[in-house]
């Protein structure tokens, strides 16, 4: 055990720089705010994968960690759609998908959003229509906020919440 312990004692930390900008900062506040005038306070998101490469996945869990702490800007996500103010997709729409994704949306109360996060989702991607999708979400639903990216950043899912909320009534 002191073996070990001398051995950590000796490599030192070898973690990266905890990066103190405020711009992801000042971009919660100004999600907060949106919230607090538009939704009572609270977002909550229901995230739809309907055909994706997982890699849009890893950053929208990315909002989660210790860094980008959503939850602290009154975001959270949800398993159910009954419980959701907004569906966030993430993927090119498969067949397979397509009619959990139309169950998804009629489940969830007025007003609610529909974004679309990644190229996939945002315009068929890499993938497009084919015999097993149906390429972007816009083909089945209607959309109110594309996420360009591939995969877009946790900041710039941040930004696209933020134009989200922008566009609520």
């Amino acid at each position: 055990m002191l073996r070990i312990l001398n051995r950590i004692a000796r490599t030192g930390n070898l973690t990266e720089p905890l990066d103190t900008s405020t711009a992801l900062e000042a971009l919660g506040i100004a999600v907060r705010r949106t919230l607090d005038a538009r939704f009572a306070g609270s977002l909550a998101i229901r995230h739809i994968d309907a055909g994706s490469c997982n890699g849009c996945e890893l950053e929208v869990q990315a909002l989660g960690n210790p860094y980008y702490d959503l939850e602290r800007f009154g975001i959270h996500f949800v398993a159910s759609p009954r419980h959701a103010d907004a569906l966030l997709v993430t993927g090119v729409v498969t067949r397979h998908m397509q009619a959990a994704l139309l169950d998804a949306w009629q489940a969830m109360a007025e007003p609610h959003l529909l974004i679309a996060a990644g190229n996939c989702a945002c315009d068929g991607g890499e993938f497009g229509c084919s015999y097993a999708s149906l390429g972007a979400v816009e083909n089945v639903l209607p959309v109110d906020v594309r996420i360009p990216g591939c995969p877009p950043t946790p900041a710039v899912l941040l930004r696209g919440l933020l134009a989200a909320l922008g566009r609520v009534r």
